[in-house]
């Protein structure tokens, strides 16, 4: 199976990783990896100002802060996985990873805000269930 893990370093990044280490059917050798971290892009005032360079620096350095520990756990774990970052709309950019990388599954954790705060700030989560034709399976 091919799994596409999406990762921002929270504490729900951290559930979803331990949920998987429980189920020895979602995590091992057996499947191919690949774990995402989305960066939502710097305001257009800032990127011109710092330039495209240090911008890209950035988002690396932001990205392998996420990657790193993930990477570090899974391969603790005998899974050596796949890197993707991608920067611009969180939601919707998980999606397309999802559907264009051709996964079997996309995992993630979820904050778990209420009715109200998906009202007012929307939801990852509900984004990506939205824009995805993937199967997907929320850690809570």
């Amino acid at each position: 199976m091919n799994i596409l893990l999406a990762v921002d370093g929270s504490a729900y990044t951290k559930k979803m990783l331990a949920y998987l280490a429980t189920h020895s059917e979602l995590l091992g050798e057996t499947h191919d990896y690949t774990v995402l971290t989305v960066q939502a892009p710097l305001p257009a005032r800032a990127r011109s100002a710092l330039g495209k360079e240090a911008v890209d620096s950035y988002h690396a350095d932001e990205a392998e802060k996420i990657l790193a520990p993930v990477c570090k756990f899974l391969a603790r774990h005998g899974v050596q996985a796949k890197r993707a970052v991608k920067v611009g709309h969180v939601g919707e950019s998980i999606a397309k990873v999802a559907d264009s990388g051709k996964f079997d599954l996309l995992v993630m954790g979820s904050h778990g805000h209420g009715a109200l705060a998906t009202l007012v700030m929307g939801s990852v989560t509900t984004q990506v269930l939205a824009h995805s034709k993937v199967p997907v399976l929320i850690v809570r």
